[in-house]
């Protein structure tokens, strides 16, 4: 279908439906009039996420996020713009929320995951939008819901993931004046945002429109990212299937065949390595399937994740980026099959490369400052990504040769006359000498002549990078007067394995010592004020925190967030109980590195004034951590909050909590550190 019908269509479909598009529906979060910029500014950003190319390759189909001040809450809304960014038109309503647009190989239709109406218990279906016109149908109608599909090649059918259903008796406990209680006898017991754990698995359904969804794979496993093979005869997908998958990382790629009527079904596994393989991606040809990789089990979360391919018969694999020693995601194969894309975490940036099937030399495609989040191909060779820098928010690009085009403009309107923070590159020697990257952001009326109090915010993971996007905390900061400092010590996962893995089993030493070294070099440079220093982040940052003022008391203020302090009363409490046998082996057993780095018995040398953290409800890293440090420093009589939010988990989503946690960070830091 051309361009122009398409536009037609979709402009005069039936939009009274509860995904059709609102006139003027735009709701800002909020109207932010400031020429520097501010907490309102950060909550009314848009955020794309999963971009798809129409199959003529003239549209782009992603979803925005935005935040509603007003309902406080968040909103997903699917958008489409044209490849020659022309046009742009929503396709879902703003007061809806829509997830994973997929557009039908045959180009009749647009499919997508959403919940209709009103009621907090609908469960998620896929809808269709015809490209035709006409309000958005649903699809599929199963009783507990479709959490993610995938197209055939020839857009006859689906292969839904479902979850399994609840046992009859169990639908029926619903009544809160009777709860029953929960049974559990599985070693992965609980998950943050899902709660207690089951022995219901996630599986997969073969579905034509027609009849009841159709399972092709069971067991006490869950499966997940099924992937069709050009021909549409066979799936692959990933499971954890060796021995207990609550015991080990260890997924592995399966092939299952995509016939309706077969009587049999065997699985074939595909790749056997013990550690985690994920993310395949077929070739043109259907011969080979690329995926990603981490071959060295002994160093689970700091080992490389490579990119290999293997024979979709079987046999050994061929690791492309061996040489390369960064982490790659979202391998995907070129249309003439003649090399793959994917992107990598590579020294704070984060970069669309491709790479020949046959090996060599990667190409970086993106080339600069710059991170990409999602990319998809398009016809002729254009690829369109979602790309964001120091100075913009993400935005719909298209990248053709050595040209990169934006065609979306969601935060220009927001961001017009604001004037954002300078970001430069600082690389100091760090803990063994190592050199150490950080991203320095100074204010935009920056004065070389005098030092500046600064403020230090530490990224989570540990195994994760600061990266060339925009990050509204280094700019929130710089914009009240701050030097913010976003560092990638020891443990970042942008600069090579060695880099990462030096943090194993030595949580607070290396990392420790390399924002010790960026700050001792900041203050002797003069852009620093040595009086006024201050440190915080969330999760690992909030860890790195912790360590940073039990060791040292040059900080005047410290927030730390959703923090471990206990590591030994975390074991069972937390999700992480492969990790911390993996690195640290079994509690119950002697570890003297795990004694050394524990930071609950160092509370006592704490100095700081330390704002404390989280969410209610984090199964991630519970607040029992951040309670029991704000019971010790308010023991000690070191000024101290512990600030909880109702209902949220490790990440803070309502609105006017995240409205709140920003202003707290800022208010703690003004108190303490500017005000020195």
């Amino acid at each position: 279908m051309k361009y122009n019908v398409f536009l037609r269509a979709i402009t005069i479909a039936g939009i009274a439906c509860g995904f059709g598009f609102q006139a003027g529906a735009a709701h800002a979060a909020t109207e932010a009039k400031s020429d520097t910029l501010t907490v309102d500014h950060i909550i009314g950003l848009k955020t794309p996420r999963d971009i798809q190319v129409s199959p003529e390759g003239d549209w782009v189909a992603y979803v925005v996020a935005r935040n509603d001040t007003e309902k406080d809450r968040g909103f997903r809304q699917i958008w489409m713009t044209s490849t020659d960014g022309k046009t742009t038109l929503p396709l879902t309503a703003s007061y809806t929320n829509a997830s994973m647009p997929r557009w039908n190989p045959d180009g009749t239709s647009l499919a997508f995951l959403g919940t209709r109406g009103s009621d907090k218990d609908a469960k998620s279906q896929v809808w269709l939008l015809n490209r035709m016109g006409g309000e958005a149908q649903q699809y599929t109608d199963v009783k507990h819901g479709v959490s993610g599909f995938s197209w055939s090649p020839d857009g006859t059918r689906m292969v839904l993931t479902i979850r399994d259903p609840e046992a009859e008796d169990a639908e029926k406990k619903t009544d809160s004046k009777s709860p029953k209680p929960v049974v559990i006898d599985r070693l992965q017991f609980k998950q943050d945002y899902v709660g207690y754990l089951d022995r219901r698995r996630s599986h997969l359904y073969l579905y034509d429109g027609d009849n009841e969804p159709l399972q092709i794979t069971s067991g006490d496993y869950d499966d997940s990212d099924p992937q069709w093979s050009p021909d549409g005869t066979r799936i692959a997908f990933v499971s954890k299937r060796d021995n207990d998958p609550d015991a080990n990382t260890n997924s592995d790629i399966w092939i299952v065949s995509a016939d309706m009527g077969a009587v049999e079904r065997p699985l074939t596994q595909l790749t056997t390595n013990k550690g985690s393989d994920a993310s395949p991606a077929w070739s043109p040809d259907g011969k080979s399937i690329a995926y990603v990789t981490a071959t060295d089990v002994e160093k689970f979360w700091y080992a490389t994740r490579n990119l290999a391919v293997v024979d979709a018969e079987g046999g050994t694999p061929r690791i492309l980026t061996a040489d390369y020693d960064r982490m790659i995601n979202n391998p995907t194969f070129a249309a003439n099959g003649r090399s793959i894309y994917f992107t990598a975490a590579d020294g704070g940036n984060y970069p669309l490369m491709k790479i020949a099937t046959s090996g060599g030399v990667p190409e970086v495609l993106t080339k600069g400052d710059v991170s990409v989040r999602d990319f998809a191909l398009a016809d002729g060779g254009a690829i369109a990504v979602l790309l964001s820098s120091h100075d913009a928010p993400f935005d719909v690009n298209m990248v053709k040769g050595k040209k990169v085009t934006r065609i979306t403009q969601l935060n220009d309107t927001l961001l017009d006359g604001v004037k954002l923070g300078k970001v430069e590159r600082l690389k100091v020697a760090g803990w063994n000498g190592d050199m150490v990257e950080s991203f320095v952001y100074y204010p935009h009326d920056y004065d070389a002549s005098r030092a500046y109090p600064t403020i230090f915010f530490l990224h989570g993971g540990p195994v994760a990078q600061h990266d060339a996007s925009f990050d509204v905390w280094g700019q929130l900061y710089a914009a009240n007067g701050y030097i913010a400092v976003l560092p990638n010590p020891h443990g970042s996962n942008g600069y090579g394995e060695a880099f990462t893995y030096a943090l194993n089993r030595q949580w607070g030493v290396p990392d420790f010592a390399d924002v010790d070294a960026v700050a001792d070099h900041l203050v002797a440079a003069g852009v620093s004020d040595g009086d006024r220093l201050g440190v915080g982040g969330w999760s690992y940052g909030g860890i790195l925190t912790n360590y940073m003022i039990t060791k040292s008391n040059r900080f005047k203020g410290a927030v730390s967030g959703a923090s471990v302090v206990n590591h030994l009363a975390n074991y069972g409490h937390d999700m992480y109980q492969n990790t911390w046998e993996a690195e640290f082996g079994f509690p119950w057993e002697k570890n003297d590195d795990l004694d050394a780095i524990n930071i609950f018995t160092k509370l006592g040398n704490v100095t700081t004034p330390t704002l404390i953290m989280g969410g209610q409800i984090d199964w991630n890293v519970p607040i029992q951590n951040s309670e029991q440090m704000y019971q010790v420093l308010k023991r000690r009589g070191v000024d101290t909050q512990l600030v909880v939010y109702p209902g949220e988990h490790h990440g803070i989503r309502r609105p006017s909590f995240q409205i709140d946690r920003y202003n707290r960070y800022l208010g703690w830091f003004d108190q303490y550190v500017k005000d020195e």
